[in-house]
């Protein structure tokens, strides 16, 4: 069941459909709110929303994804639904996010950045777990491009 109603929808300040469009609008606030552009890397996103009132924001893609983060080795797993709330360098009540941890999967909660934009990121989970990492692990540069190999 999701957790976006109608009544929230109604109340966004932006509401988005289709991959390329979310995609770029999800890099975006990242970047405006002071965390790493590539945190969320979802794939085949049909819809995604913010609240700017309340900081909530909200990702839906057609399956759940598993991505790892090779600069630190984490292996993440996302929901068909993301949900967040999003401030200054900071992801507060996030569902939908799991990382592994050496055997078992850890709900994450909350996402922060100190010292913006070249400090560490930290990720807790609701038990009080946390690892930090270095923000550059998550950053994707914008000018990063599938490269075309000539025949």
């Amino acid at each position: 069941m999701s957790v976006v109603t109608d009544e929230i929808r109604a109340t966004a300040t932006e509401l988005y459909h289709g991959d390329k469009v979310c995609q770029d609008k999800t890099k975006h606030l990242l970047t405006e709110v002071g965390l790493p552009n590539g945190l969320l890397p979802l794939e085949d996103i049909e819809e995604c929303g913010y609240v700017k009132d309340t900081g909530f924001v909200w990702l839906k893609q057609k399956k759940k994804k598993e991505h790892k983060f090779e600069k630190v080795n984490r292996l993440a797993s996302y929901a068909n639904e993301v949900t967040a709330f999003v401030e200054k360098s900071k992801i507060k009540k996030l569902t939908g996010v799991k990382t592994k941890e050496l055997m078992m999967w850890v709900n994450l909660s909350e996402i922060y950045v100190d010292d913006p934009p070249t400090g560490k990121i930290t990720f807790k989970a609701p038990s009080g777990l946390y690892r930090t990492f270095p923000v550059s692990a998550f950053q994707i540069e914008e000018d990063q491009k599938l490269e075309v190999k000539e025949v």
